[in-house]
């Protein structure tokens, strides 16, 4: 069973509401509520009231249809946020040196979808949790090509060949050190 509500010309702009629905898309509704009661964006208030319509929707669907339904299985399908309308909701404010800046008042409108179906199976399920070690274990081994791994091999092999040239170096030191002694001596 699906229920579906929409809650139009809500203040506010799509893009901030949509910071908000972004939250709960996928979620247990019981958790969606919580989540949208104590958030701190001023479109949550309107989405949560949109969240209770589809909760009443389900409820009235599930009567029409003579199904019990527990509004606790419900989880949200889908919620996305689309931009509404600035015509005629143009305001003017004043700005410095006699100047004026546009300001739009900015509409969004909200369409949140409820069902007590099955949740889909999670992206890491166990096929993909067995496959990802695998590829993981593929791209260390792997050398990366190219002109990112030049560099870099150029470095690795300087690297190590500082630490023998600096041993040679007071090996030699030390080898003339202990000649010129004997020669003194």
């Amino acid at each position: 069973m699906e229920a579906t509500a929409s809650a139009k010309y809500l203040r506010g702009s799509a893009q901030k509401a949509r910071l908000v629905v972004d939250l709960i898309r996928g979620k247990d509704v019981n958790q969606a509520l919580a989540i949208l009661r104590f958030t701190k964006k001023r479109a949550a208030t309107s989405i949560e009231k949109c969240m209770r319509s589809a909760i009443a929707n389900a409820n009235e669907a599930a009567e029409k249809a003579n199904i019990s339904i527990d509004p606790d299985d419900l989880w949200v399908r889908t919620a996305f946020v689309d931009r509404g309308p600035t015509k005629n909701r143009r305001r003017v404010r004043p700005a410095p040196q006699g100047r004026a800046y546009r300001e739009q008042r900015h509409f969004c409108h909200v369409t949140i979808s409820l069902s007590n179906d099955a949740k889909p199976a999670a992206k890491g399920s166990t096929l993909g949790a067995e496959a990802k070690p695998a590829k993981l274990a593929e791209s260390k081994r792997r050398k990366r090509g190219g002109a990112a791994a030049a560099p870099r091999a150029k470095r690795a092999t300087a690297k190590k060949e500082e630490p023998e040239a600096a041993t040679e170096k007071p090996a030699a030191k030390t080898a003339s050190k202990k000649k010129a002694k004997t020669e003194e001596e």
